[in-house]
């Protein structure tokens, strides 16, 4: 039988499961759930906020001038765009949170996996790993199973979408069910698996670098080999022809389209890297330039590709990243300084690391032109996405923000971030912590010596002034409201040199 048979079978049971799953929103209504658009979620990974020409700020930054992508300029001219969108630091935590409406901290799955029981965060300054869930998301984990009634597409799948992913999945390990993105709910898969990076983005290669071991292979696309193609051309191709099928075939469909595109390696682009060789860019960043607007070329088809189907006004456009922009190492520059005024970048705990773009457009619905700086997260996609479909959008962390896209006010929640781990690379906040954002104000928990640091995000949003001694009242009282968020999702914590467990913040 194949995945996408299993998850037919399932899907009833998991229906059933879903009705009884504690709610954070109640069902929409019928009247809210007819017509059900098409949904295209559009995910850039490694995509800093401010490595586009549409600047998500008060004003343009040098970034926003050193970029080319009109189409992302297009999306928020004609939808709603958040300005204080957040992801968590590194990939496979977002990955699962959108997948499940779940904080990272309940499902575990805080750091990116690979392979099948096989850890992938190193051990060091007196800290020990947690134990944490580095098989990912799969239907036969039980840690993930304890709280997760249905997955983003079977959600939908169950109200009639066919589901389908193009390009980066790496929401389970290799040797595990949740590494084929059928097992979780998707009809069809295209290029998705458990790496989460690809070897290379050339056809011509096979996408398959010389010496590389080949887990970090894009599969699925072996008709393309030897072409002078590009992998997010590639992509694009093959997510609109299945698109194409589901119109064909007179069903509203979920589009997945998570691009490889911007993670290194940084492969050229030559349809755009000429572009920034002749702006006078080092040629490593030439070539990361040239993957952004590859990525900004590919939105520009799936748009256009609307429009000549005349979809447009029956379809929600979703555009967001990961995780903040890659910056600690592999750019030319100084490290660290890729996202100013944010501070860091990929990996870390400050706003570099976790401030992502996020734009949503449904022509006739969405109002256009909007900015809103209400901070939302991305394990709030999957309530969102839902009650827009018409599927039931509860879930255990998400909070919908589908008012805002019908013109309505938004009520602020907090945002709330754990990530008990050392990533590979070193920098400003790279290290284990947990953190919320409640309002202006931000408290990060550093594990590493048991510190917190308070900063006001508004007025400070490059995290330079550290409030947690001067403003007591507010650092305690952040400090509680996350002790309960993460005591309430089960979180895992480092331990010590001697094995014990450390305590909450």
């Amino acid at each position: 039988m194949t995945g996408a048979a299993r998850n037919r079978a399932r899907r009833a049971a998991l229906l059933l499961a879903a009705l009884a799953t504690s709610c954070a929103a109640a069902p929409t209504s019928s009247a809210d759930r007819t017509p059900p658009p098409n949904v295209v979620i559009f995910l850039v990974d490694d995509l800093g906020w401010q490595d586009l020409s549409a600047p998500f700020w008060r004003e343009r930054t040098p970034w926003n001038e050193r970029y080319h992508t009109p189409n992302v300029e297009r999306l928020c001219r004609e939808g709603t765009k958040f300005t204080a969108a957040y992801a968590h630091c590194v990939c496979t935590p977002t990955r699962v949170s959108l997948l499940t409406g779940m904080a990272a901290a309940r499902h575990r799955v805080t750091h990116w996996t690979l392979r099948a029981d096989t850890p992938t965060d190193p051990e060091r300054g007196g800290l020990r790993r947690p134990v944490w869930n580095w098989n990912g998301l799969t239907d036969t984990d039980a840690t993930a199973n304890a709280t997760l009634a249905a997955t983003l597409p079977q959600r939908l799948a169950a109200a009639g979408y066919h589901t389908i992913l193009a390009g980066k999945a790496h929401f389970g390990a290799a040797g595990t069910p949740g590494a084929d993105p059928c097992q979780l709910g998707f009809d069809v898969n295209i290029a998705g698996w458990a790496n989460g990076a690809p070897s290379s983005y050339l056809a011509q290669t096979a996408f398959l670098r010389a010496g590389d071991d080949p887990i970090w292979q894009v599969s699925g696309l072996e008709r393309y080999h030897g072409q002078d193609l590009f992998l997010t051309d590639v992509l694009t191709t093959e997510a609109l022809a299945a698109a194409g099928a589901s119109v064909a075939a007179q069903q509203p469909f979920l589009l997945y389209l998570a691009h490889y595109a911007v993670h290194a390696p940084f492969d050229a682009d030559e349809r755009f890297a000429a572009r920034y060789r002749d702006a006078g860019l080092p040629e490593r960043e030439a070539r990361y330039a040239a993957l952004i607007e590859g990525a900004d070329h590919s939105l520009g088809r799936v748009l256009d590709w609307l429009d000549a189907r005349g979809l447009a006004e029956d379809t929600v456009v979703l555009f967001l990243s990961d995780n903040g922009g890659l910056s600690a190492h592999g750019r030319a520059g100084e490290p660290h300084t890729h996202n100013t005024p944010l501070r860091s970048g990929k990996g870390s705990a400050y706003e570099g690391g976790v401030r992502v773009p996020l734009a949503v457009r449904w022509p006739g619905r969405t109002p256009a032109g909007v900015e809103l700086a209400v901070p939302v997260s991305v394990d709030d996609v999957f309530p969102t996405v839902c009650e827009l479909a018409g599927a039931d959008p509860r879930c255990p962390d998400g909070v919908a923000f589908t008012p805002a896209l019908r013109g309505q006010p938004l009520a602020p929640h907090p945002v709330f971030w754990h990530h008990p781990h050392w990533w590979g690379a070193t920098g400003p906040g790279i290290e284990p912590y947990s953190g919320v954002r409640d309002g202006r104000y931000k408290l990060l928990w550093f594990y590493a010596g048991g510190r917190a640091e308070l900063y006001d995000v508004i007025a400070d949003i490059g995290e330079r002034h550290d409030l947690a001694a001067e403003l007591p009242e507010v650092t305690t009282r952040l400090r509680a409201l996350l002790r309960r968020q993460l005591a309430d999702c089960g979180a895992t914590l480092p331990r010590g040199a001697d094995g014990a467990v450390l305590p909450l913040p």
